[in-house]
């Protein structure tokens, strides 16, 4: 599902669907001055979707102004050979090194896209308008949809455009926070002394090399490499008791021999598992000791020493690499499920639920299935919803290879650059070819889009920006 979620034919008709409801709902709101914020899933996508709404606005001559914000530096050799950050030229290039928010305010500006950023603590009164796609649950969905309560002199009107949520759940968690937040119970105190007498029992440190690390950080005078001398000794006792265990797990499968393999795979799992529980015991300690005084030095103590030891234990994230190169996308559909009601002030409150089982975790054996299986699984979400006129493959397919047998265009994507190649008028006369050489496999696709310019249109674009028509012409011709 990422896979299709960065598919370029699936950014673009979600981009399409942004631009054109942007302009015909959200634009014209408070005299032409709303503004609306795109909500991605990940820095990946959001580097993506601005190449992608920028390409669509320019080419239909709209003048919207767009902004994309996220952290860091984002890698993609799809999009281009260099690292993409907020002032990229090819991103922001007019931002400048300005701070995105004030550059926002301005009249230059209409759409904010934003992944993990700006979701809380942006006040902009004048959005009006959102478009989701990513999920969203509990107190992250009241945050990032409340960026629209923002008052404004004739502001009455909002809108929100979701790809992902459900609506039901949306409403449930605003309805948790609406009117009074209650806890369904109270959480125990004790649930750190529990866990801190789980975390020792498992002998991996003393009480000594963690008065070694606290000591460290708090002396004025420490340098980085005090820290790291201090932590050494636990660290790599517990990755070398971690590899260890990873090859004895593989010499056991090799054996055959189930007992083996089961005592590896249990020490694997306890050290994962530890490393598990000293998260979780600094995001419970964390939290009570703002409203619980423990009055024990050694809670806080091993609080500031899990810290600073786990970022050290690079294992438990492992996962199996898959290809997905032969992988095609061979239907896409959007479908507008209309305007959901959500009335908050019908039915019972919801409460939130306190911590209770602390460290009681187990490690989850990993399900498998075979790709075929799901693939098969996904389609099956998008069954009864798709026609013929939602299947890709007869544009990447069939039409994209009657094209690639003419020599014509063969010639021409050698000679010429892509986008004077778009512009030939042999292009479009050996489009139409294509379809009325695959009227006969393709009666009703055929006849739809002979009969329509706009799809004539949406076909081109596929092949050139999509499916690497150009591309894989320049590559035939080539001796």
């Amino acid at each position: 599902m990422g896979w299709v979620k960065l598919h370029p034919y699936n950014i673009a008709q979600k981009v399409e669907i942004v631009v054109e409801h942007f302009r015909r709902y959200v634009a014209p709101l408070l005299d032409g001055q709303a503004k609306a914020m795109v909500v991605v899933g990940s820095r990946l996508e959001a580097v993506r979707w601005q190449l992608a709404i920028d390409k669509y606005i320019k080419e239909h001559g709209y003048k919207i102004g767009t902004l994309v914000a996220f952290s860091g530096e984002v890698n993609d050799q799809e999009s281009g050979p260099d690292g993409f950050t907020e002032n990229s030229s090819a991103l922001n290039p007019n931002l400048k090194g300005r701070d995105i928010r004030e550059a926002f305010k301005g009249e230059e500006y209409q759409i904010l896209l934003v992944a993990n950023k700006f979701q809380t603590g942006f006040d902009q009164p004048l959005l009006c308008g959102m478009y989701v796609d990513k999920r969203l649950a509990g107190i992250q969905a009241v945050q990032t949809l409340s960026r629209l309560n923002r008052a404004w002199p004739g502001k009455d009107t909002t809108y929100v455009l979701d790809f992902v949520n459900d609506t039901a759940d949306v409403l449930a968690a605003f309805k948790t926070y609406h009117a009074t937040v209650e806890l369904s119970t109270t959480t125990d105190p004790n649930l750190v002394f529990n866990l801190r007498a789980k975390l020792d029992a498992a002998g991996h440190y003393d009480d000594f090399e963690v008065d070694r690390v606290v000591a460290v950080e708090f002396y004025p005078h420490a340098r980085q490499s005090d820290l790291i001398a201090a932590l050494e000794p636990v660290q790599d006792r517990v990755m070398k008791r971690y590899k260890a265990a990873q090859q004895g797990l593989k010499a056991a499968q090799a054996k055959d021999d189930e007992a083996a393999t089961k005592a590896a795979q249990d020490e694997l799992n306890a050290l994962i598992l530890f490393k598990s529980d000293m998260g979780v015991y600094i995001r419970l300690y964390t939290f009570l000791s703002q409203i619980f005084d423990y009055g024990n030095t050694a809670i806080e103590k091993r609080a500031i020493f899990y810290k600073r030891l786990l970022p050290l234990l690079e294992f438990g994230r492992e996962r199996e690499g898959i290809d997905l190169s032969k992988v095609v996308l061979t239907h896409h559909h959007l479908k507008n499920l209309g305007k959901q009601a959500m009335p908050l002030g019908e039915g019972d409150a919801l409460k939130l639920y306190p911590i209770t089982e602390a460290g009681s975790g187990s490690v989850q054996e990993k399900e498998t299935a075979r790709l075929n299986e799901i693939i098969e699984k996904v389609n099956t979400l998008f069954e009864g919803d798709l026609t013929d006129q939602d299947k890709l493959v007869y544009v990447n397919n069939v039409i994209k290879g009657k094209l690639l047998e003419s020599e014509t265009l063969q010639q021409q994507a050698t000679n010429n650059t892509k986008e004077q190649f778009a512009n030939s008028p042999d292009l479009k006369t050996e489009l139409l070819n294509a379809i009325m050489g695959a009227l006969d496999a393709h009666n009703a696709m055929s006849t739809q889009a002979l009969n329509s310019p706009t799809i004539q249109g949406g076909m081109k674009d596929i092949l050139l920006n999509h499916a690497g028509l150009y591309e894989t012409l320049r590559e035939r011709a080539a001796p």
